[in-house]
């Protein structure tokens, strides 16, 4: 049997061992950590976002400029594909309704330890404890290992080590400066599905950290997202954010900061705020007219009153006109993007030129590449994982396809 090593136990990594070993290659998979799938565990922490289930070309969509690099591996490898795998493994899932997809177990846990029994069973060994440090001058594979360094030999190698956000869980961005050594272009690493910071002052910190924005509707440029947020500390983050935060990050890496628009009430449009904001206020607060008129929550109000000192202006002085343009309109300065070792995932990686049509580095033949360490980005939704999946796969018929030639 052929001998293959895979380097990385995440999502990636065990698909392509996965079809490997189905391929009759022996593979053994290695990885710094002690155990395989950390983020993967740590990703099904709050339910198992294994994908979703609109139509593909909207699927696909969600992939931007990268979508025409990552198609025909998702195509044979396609969400209803990875439902199956699932299933297959003892975990059915179910559509939410938000259209994503979980297992019913609704956790990580079960699905990875069935997995790991059907690798075992197939043959896959694993190294752990092993963190790769590159090639020798023959070509062999070196690990740092508990027992002092090793040298590997392997026919063919599958590199999935995952991207540079949570560390702590495996994926630190170590093989940058060994790839790019080869002369493998490699865009920079940045967060991605991240939070950003914002000015916030003393008083709405201390009233409203940890506060959702619940139905909003986030726009920064000619991108509008319907959604979730959560007021934190030190800024804003959620899946509204998330989900734009290419753009948003874009824009305050170039710009040092970015505008981003909430609507508070994104179905009220300003004429009927308006009236609903010209009532008799009486003897009511501010706050709790605003409350009652326009049914906006104490958060909303928060956001208004930190606009209204941006802007210099008292919020009580404004008019039932300006109100009602304001709540759908409250503008956000984000200062800058939280770091990446706190973002959910990470955009850059290996560019797909360096790459042939089975995932295989041109620069390096017999070494092939899967997952987040390549060049794409997508919001969470089950993007991620999919794309990771589907690209380990690719890469382990890749390998298959160059061992038999």
């Amino acid at each position: 049997m052929t001998a293959v090593a895979v380097i990385g136990a995440g999502p990636a990594g065990l698909m392509a061992a996965e079809v490997l070993a189905l391929g009759g290659a022996r593979v053994t998979v290695c990885d710094a950590m002690p155990s395989a799938g950390r983020k993967f565990l740590m990703a099904g922490r709050g339910g198992l976002n294994l994908t979703h289930s609109e139509p593909l070309p909207q699927f696909m969509a969600r992939y931007r400029e990268t979508a025409p690099r990552l198609q025909a591996a998702i195509e044979a490898f396609s969400p209803e594909a990875l439902r199956a795998w699932s299933e297959a493994l003892g975990e059915p899932t179910f559509v939410g309704t938000s259209g994503r997809v979980f297992p019913k177990a609704f956790k990580a846990s079960p699905l990875l330890r069935a997995w790991l029994r059907r690798l075992d069973a197939s043959g896959v060994r694993f190294a752990f404890r092993h963190r790769w440090t590159g090639w020798d001058d023959e070509g062999r594979l070196l690990f740092r290992t508990p027992n002092g360094e090793a040298a590997v030999v392997a026919n063919a190698t599958v590199l999935a080590l995952g991207g540079a956000s949570w560390p702590r869980l495996g994926s630190d961005g170590g093989w940058v400066e060994r790839l790019a050594a080869k002369g493998i272009a490699i865009s920079k690493l940045r967060p991605a599905n991240s939070g950003f910071t914002v000015a916030w002052s003393d008083v709405f910190r201390s009233s409203f950290e940890g506060q959702p924005l619940k139905g909003v509707a986030l726009t920064v440029g000619a991108h509008t997202v319907r959604g979730e947020a959560m007021i934190t500390r030190c800024g804003i983050e959620g899946g509204a954010i998330y989900a734009l935060s290419a753009e948003l990050r874009e824009a305050v890496l170039r710009l040092g900061q970015a505008t981003l628009m909430i609507a508070l009430r994104p179905d009220l449009d300003a004429a009927t705020l308006t009236t609903r904001l010209s009532g008799m206020r009486g003897k009511q607060s501010l706050a709790n007219f605003l409350r009652k008129a326009a049914q906006l929550s104490p958060v909303g109000i928060g956001l208004m009153q930190e606009a209204a000192i941006a802007s210099g202006r008292p919020l009580a002085t404004f008019s039932p006109a300006e109100l009602a343009q304001l709540v759908n309109a409250i503008p956000v300065q984000l200062t800058g993007v939280a770091p990446i070792d706190r973002a959910i995932s990470t955009a850059g990686g290996i560019a797909f030129n360096e790459l042939d049509e089975h995932f295989m580095l041109r620069k390096q033949p017999g070494v092939f590449a899967a997952g987040e360490m390549l060049d794409w980005e997508a919001p969470t939704g089950g993007y991620l994982l999919q794309a990771s999946f589907a690209t380990g796969a690719a890469a382990g018929r890749g390998v298959l396809a160059w061992l038999n030639r």
